[in-house]
């Protein structure tokens, strides 16, 4: 029988909620949240990296980060980083589990980077 493909879960605070067996949480302040939040400003304090990828993304020092655009400096930060021993790590731990994060589910999470990552899907 075949595994069901991970997916991402939305967590939740509701009184009784619990995370399904064989999640887990990636939401902040774990060591898989996002450093990118949303409203978040890209400024001159951040590395270059950083300020390559926002280059290379349209996105404008010092304007508030939207949903879309958080994702995508979260997906260039795996980028830089899955040859390091985190990326390497995160794609060990996560693999084949599903993801938990507190963003709506028809919005836009490092989350599903996250199981790109780990599954496979990005190299």
């Amino acid at each position: 029988m075949q595994q069901a493909k991970p997916k991402r879960i939305q967590l939740s605070r509701r009184k009784g909620w619990k995370m399904p067996p064989g999640t887990v949480k990636v939401a902040r302040p774990t060591m898989y949240g996002n450093p990118f939040k949303i409203g978040e400003r890209i400024n001159w304090r951040h590395v270059e990296w950083v300020h390559e990828a926002a280059d290379a993304l349209g996105i404008k020092i010092g304007e508030p980060l939207t949903a879309q655009q958080a994702v995508d400096m979260f997906r260039a930060y795996m980028d830089e980083n899955k040859d390091t021993e985190f990326g390497k790590l995160a794609r060990e731990l996560l693999r084949n589990k599903n993801l938990a994060c507190f963003c709506p589910l028809d919005q836009p999470c490092h989350a599903d980077v996250l199981l790109e990552l780990a599954n496979g899907d990005i190299k």
